[in-house]
């Protein structure tokens, strides 16, 4: 009779792991390295982007009032792509801004579409204090963090022929209930005349506060037109076209008697519906008087000579 002895390192076929389970095992260990890999780049590219906050500070860009607390704009804000009312934090919360890049288009050298971040390592960061005027009569103090718009005008090379500059905003019902609503133009266009683009107020903001821009601010990259009304400054943008004739905006398609292109701050034209002589600082509720121009009135009435009978501040 034939006996079978076993070496020492044999061992019995039914304590041998079945070929599945082996594979299923192993893919399970493969998917968690991925996870540990995929967790340690996100840690780095997180801590790669939170190095650029807080940005140097430009102190050519002061203010004659503090500094609005974050506890107070931080959660009042305008974005009818998450809903109506002010509280637009957790519906906001949704918007995923990574990866998110901007296609910059029209009439320009050559049109391309580039990451946020990569436009940022071109360009540079720095803080700046700007005043906020809602056309809705509130206002607030902020350190934004960006850069100069003229920058990203200056990359785009545009051609003599471009007049303005028109901004969109993103696109995704899915992502944002507020766009469901088939009243409203969507996507959110706004614009700009060439000179005011070139004008160094004029800012590209990512960061507030030291950090990187929240959602309901407008993550990750919005606009800055700080002598105009809040609704001027298009958030989440996507695509920013260099064009000859001025564009229709999102508010001035709804309704241009309120509305208008221009949307200067001017407290001696009143809203249809409220007076703009005064507004409500965020924080302390205080009314104060409004100033021309927001109060940079030094920095852009030339903008606008000759230009009197253009409506220049609804």
């Amino acid at each position: 009779m034939y006996i079978k002895r076993r070496r020492g390192w044999e061992m019995p076929e039914h304590m041998a792991t079945p070929e599945g389970v082996f594979l299923s095992r192993r893919a399970l260990l493969g998917g968690a390295a991925g996870l540990v890999v995929g967790s340690a780049i996100g840690r780095d590219a997180a801590s790669a982007e939170d190095a650029l906050y807080p940005a140097r500070r430009n102190e050519g860009f002061n203010l004659d009032r503090a500094v609005t607390p974050e506890r107070y704009s931080g959660d009042y804000n305008n974005f009818y792509e998450f809903g109506t009312s002010k509280t637009v934090l957790p519906a906001a919360n949704a918007l995923k801004t990574k990866p998110w890049t901007i296609k910059v288009d029209g009439l320009v050298e050559k049109p391309f579409e580039i990451g946020v971040d990569d436009l940022i390592r071109k360009v540079g960061l720095e803080e700046r204090l700007y005043r906020h005027r809602c056309v809705e009569a509130w206002s607030m103090a902020v350190p934004w963090t960006g850069f100069p718009l003229a920058k990203l005008v200056a990359l785009a090379k545009p051609a003599s022929g471009a007049k303005y500059i028109q901004f969109q905003t993103f696109l995704d019902k899915a992502m944002a209930p507020g766009q469901r609503q088939f009243f409203y133009p969507w996507p959110y266009v706004e614009g700009l005349t060439m000179a005011e683009a070139n004008n160094d107020l004029a800012f590209m903001v990512t960061g507030i506060y030291g950090k990187p821009l929240p959602n309901q601010f407008g993550a990750p990259i919005r606009l800055a037109v700080p002598w105009k009304y809040g609704f001027k400054s298009a958030k989440s943008l996507v695509k920013v076209s260099f064009v000859a004739e001025r564009p229709k905006t999102f508010w001035e398609g709804l309704q241009a008697s309120e509305y208008g292109f221009w949307a200067n701050v001017n407290p001696a034209v009143p809203h249809p519906r409220w007076s703009q002589a005064s507004e409500r600082v965020l924080g302390t509720d205080q009314r104060v008087p409004t100033l021309i121009f927001n109060g940079y009135g030094e920095q852009v009435a030339d903008l606008y000579k000759g230009l009197e009978k253009e409506r220049l501040f609804v």
